[in-house]
C-alpha cells in the first residue's frame, strides 16, 4: 500500500474516531444507556434501521425508546401482551410494524435464556476461524428459528450466505467489539475479537475504497467486504475495522458541517 494513502487513513481515523462523532451519528442511541442489555438492544435496533438520512434514523429510534417506555430491556422483560399494540403503527422506510413485533418477540425469547445479546453470534463459536462470517450467519439461522418468525422480516437482518455485504450487521459488531480510548465503540462483547471483524461496506466507504485503491471497482457483497478488509490488515492486522472510520468519514465529510 501506498505510503500516502497509509498516512491518510491514520489521520482520517483519528479524526473521525472521536466523541464529537457521537452525537452526529445512530451510535449516538446505544450510548443513552449504561446497563449491557440496553446499549445491545438499541444499538442492535438502531443498526439495522440504519439506512437513509441519519436524522431520520435517530428520531426513529427515539421513537422505539419511547414505544418502551425509556427502558428497552425492562419493557422486554416486562411488557404485556396489551403493551405491544403502539407498536403496530411503526414505521421506518420499509421497516413496520410486524417486523417490530418480531424483534420485541426476539429479544424476549433471546434473554430469557442469555444475558448477553453477543451468546446469539458466539453460541459453539470457534474461536479459530478468521472472521465472523459464520457467525453471523449463525445469528441469522438463530433470529429466525421460530414458528412466529415473518418472512418478511428476512429482508432487515442480512447474512453472508446470501452474499450481502452485511454493513449494518457488520457496523453493529463494530460497536460491541471494538474498544480504544476514543470510547466511541463500547467494545463490551468480548468472545468475538476485534481481528476478526469485517469492514461495514456501504457506497460511501466503497467510493472512498475504490478512489483509494484500496479494493478493485466492483458491487457492494460479502466478497467485496471481505476483500477490503483484508487490505486493512496489512494496516493494523489486530484492528483493521478501525478504518471503517475513515473509510466513512471521508465518504461523507464533504456533506457534514462539523470540522
Amino acid at each position: 500500500m501506498e505510503t500516502h494513502v497509509m498516512k491518510l487513513l491514520d489521520e482520517k481515523f483519528h479524526f473521525f474516531n472521536h466523541t464529537r462523532f457521537i452525537e452526529h451519528d445512530p451510535i449516538q442511541i446505544p450510548h443513552l444507556f449504561r446497563r449491557q442489555q440496553d446499549i445491545e438492544i438499541m444499538g442492535f435496533w438502531v443498526a439495522m434501521l440504519a439506512w437513509g438520512q441519519r436524522k431520520t434514523i435517530i428520531s426513529k429510534a427515539h421513537e422505539l425508546i419511547d414505544l418502551m417506555d425509556g427502558s428497552p430491556y425492562e419493557f422486554i422483560q416486562q411488557h404485556q401482551e396489551s403493551d405491544l399494540k403502539r407498536f403496530e403503527t411503526f414505521k421506518h422506510r420499509t421497516f413496520n410494524g410486524t417486523d417490530a413485533l418480531y424483534f420485541i418477540h426476539f429479544f424476549k425469547r433471546h434473554f430469557q435464556e442469555y444475558d448477553s445479546l453477543e451468546t446469539a453470534f458466539s453460541l459453539q463459536y470457534a474461536s479459530e476461524e478468521d472472521t465472523v462470517e459464520q457467525a453471523i450467519n449463525r445469528f441469522y439461522d438463530t433470529f429466525f428459528n421460530d414458528e412466529f418468525a415473518p418472512k418478511r422480516t428476512q429482508k432487515h437482518i442480512a447474512t453472508p450466505a446470501k452474499n450481502s455485504a452485511c454493513k449494518r450487521i457488520n457496523m453493529f459488531l463494530r460497536w460491541m467489539v471494538r474498544k480504544d480510548d476514543a470510547e466511541v465503540d463500547f467494545g463490551i462483547w468480548h468472545q468475538i475479537k476485534p481481528h476478526q471483524l469485517v469492514c461495514p461496506l456501504d457506497v460511501h466507504a466503497l467510493r472512498t475504497a475504490e478512489s483509494l485503491q484500496l479494493i478493485k471497482p466492483g458491487p457492494t457483497n460479502w466478497k467485496k467486504a471481505l476483500e477490503l478488509t483484508e487490505k486493512l490488515r496489512t494496516l493494523d492486522p489486530q484492528d483493521p475495522v478501525k478504518y471503517d472510520f475513515a473509510l466513512y468519514g471521508m465518504g461523507i465529510e464533504e456533506k457534514t458541517i462539523w470540522k
